[in-house]
């Protein structure tokens, strides 16, 4: 059973940057594409931006396109969103989720394994 932990939130002003985490354990990372998903208060979740099992493919959300980037290292088991230039409107629970395949999608319901999210709040 793979077990994902994300962490690295927290409070940032607009303009400023914040790189949040996330670790697996239970399983080797390197059998799963990773996700990157939010929501906001009173929204749905969104994907936000994935990666693939070896680290040469990722997808972008446009909204995010040009300020998030996405990266991992299997080796520590680990996944990482590096968020630039963030704006109030990306103020959410950022959640990672995790499915066996080689290539990510941006659809939540193809993901079988879900962090218990961690909040990042963009707010001068």
């Amino acid at each position: 059973q793979l077990l994902l932990v994300e962490s690295g939130g927290g409070l940032v002003q607009p303009g400023g940057s914040l790189m949040i985490s996330c670790a697996a354990s239970g399983s080797p990372l390197e059998y799963y594409a990773i996700g990157w998903f939010r929501q906001a208060p009173g929204k749905e979740r969104e994907g936000v931006s994935c990666i693939s099992r070896s680290g040469a493919n990722t997808r972008v959300e446009d909204s995010v396109k040009g300020r998030f980037t996405v990266s991992r290292d299997n080796a520590k088991d680990t996944v990482y969103l590096q968020m630039n230039s963030l704006k109030p409107e990306d103020t959410a629970v950022y959640f990672c989720a995790a499915v066996n395949r080689g290539l990510c999608v941006l659809y939540e319901s193809e993901y079988e394994f879900w962090g218990q999210g961690t909040q990042v709040t963009v707010s001068s």
